[in-house]
């Protein structure tokens, strides 16, 4: 049986207790420069090529699959009549496109994978 690479490092209770579960993205370049010894300027610009790639791909309409991990695609909106809270006054709301997460299947047993399971999977007979 093959192990998941997973990182659960001693770093990740602090990070979480001093953000409310919250990695920023400082944080996501210490730990791909932790992970990967690599110096925090150089972590930095690979994090960002991959967020602008991201971006860019989006924008020319393309979906992005990340296999194990998820899909990054656009969904449109369409206009539509909205108001004002504070007013209450109608305003038209233009159409736009939303960019859209999608997990996939091993993303989303990663993060349900209770603690003391040695596959990830129950059989029954357990």
């Amino acid at each position: 049986m093959r192990e998941e690479a997973t990182l659960d490092y001693p770093s990740e209770s602090k990070r979480t207790e001093s953000k409310a579960g919250v990695m920023t993205k400082a944080e996501l370049v210490d730990e791909v420069a932790r992970v990967v010894q690599l110096t925090k300027k150089q972590a930095e610009t690979i994090v960002n090529i991959v967020f602008d790639s991201i971006v860019e791909s989006l924008r020319a309409g393309q979906k992005i699959e990340l296999r194990g991990f998820g899909s990054f695609r656009l969904r449109s909106r369409k206009s539509r009549t909205g108001r004002n809270p504070k007013t209450g006054e109608k305003v038209e709301v233009p159409s736009k496109k939303i960019p859209y997460f999608k997990p996939g299947k091993e993303l989303k047993e990663l993060i349900n994978k209770t603690v003391g399971e040695g596959g990830g999977q129950k059989t029954g007979t357990e």
